[in-house]
């Protein structure tokens, strides 16, 4: 499609993107044939060596950013260059107004973390018919996303997981995004997606299930070892999967959510 309609950007999901990049060395010469301005990427968090990848196969910048269909899809982005950008971070605010809300309902400054709420004229009213709905979603006039976040000092969102999908180890509250990023950063791991299982004492466990790059073998304990020098202990995956591909959603988005069950862990 690069050489029949000759586009000046494109915008795809990470496992999109990761599958053009599989496919990218058999297609080097319309790539090199290709002048992209910039490739966008959005709906879930890019892993900082895909990032890297991508801009090295098609020699133009990855801009980020961070949106939702309640918000009319656009809340943050990064910038394109020369502007401040940086891997694996959501952007900066590109819409409605954002901010981040602790447990009593306050406003947090930066670099806490709590839920990524948002408002404005972008910002849907409520939902049709859906009384339940609209009363957990809005509060004191804010959006709640169901997203966990920080600001850093430079105002770039960092997304730290989806709320429902933070691993509770024994009341350490971990990020799978972060272990994701972590894992990915392996010369020999194509896809990786952490989640929860159930632990008798702990009440979570930290999984990882992992696809691998062709002809790069890599055992449970050669991965766990390059997370060590990584990863605060806690959050190396104690149970690691091998497959040869992660389930995914109808967008293309890899299933963290009911992962273990569908892989028989629960």
């Amino acid at each position: 499609w690069l050489k029949t309609f000759s586009p000046t950007w494109y915008s795809a999901v990470p496992t999109m993107h990761q599958a053009i990049l599989s496919r990218a060395s058999r297609n080097s010469e319309i790539i090199a044939e290709t002048k992209l301005r910039f490739i966008r990427s959005s709906s879930a968090p890019l892993p900082s060596t895909t990032m890297k990848e991508i801009e090295s196969t098609f020699h133009c910048p990855v801009i980020e950013s961070y949106g939702m269909t309640e918000a009319a899809h656009q809340m943050t982005s990064n910038h394109l260059p020369p502007g401040k950008r940086k891997a694996s971070k959501a952007g900066f605010a590109a819409g409605p107004e954002i901010a981040i809300m602790g447990n009593k309902k306050n406003i947090l400054e930066k670099g806490k973390i709590g839920e990524i709420v948002i408002r404005g004229e972008s910002v849907t009213k409520g939902y049709l018919n859906n009384p339940k709905a609209n009363n957990d979603s809005f509060i004191e006039g804010w959006f709640r996303t169901g997203d966990q976040g920080f600001f850093d000092e430079y105002d770039l969102l960092q997304l730290t997981g989806r709320i429902k999908e933070i691993i509770n180890k024994g009341g350490e509250k971990i990020s799978p995004l972060e272990i994701d990023d972590t894992i990915m950063q392996h010369e020999s791991v194509f896809q990786a997606i952490t989640f929860p299982i159930i632990h008798t004492k702990l009440g979570e466990e930290v999984a990882a299930a992992i696809v691998l790059k062709a002809k790069h073998p890599l055992t449970e304990q050669e991965l766990k070892e390059f997370l060590r020098n990584k990863l605060a202990p806690f959050k190396i995956p104690q149970t690691i999967i091998f497959l040869d591909e992660i389930p995914k959603g109808k967008t293309g988005k890899l299933q963290r959510l009911g992962l273990a069950k569908t892989l028989g862990l629960e």
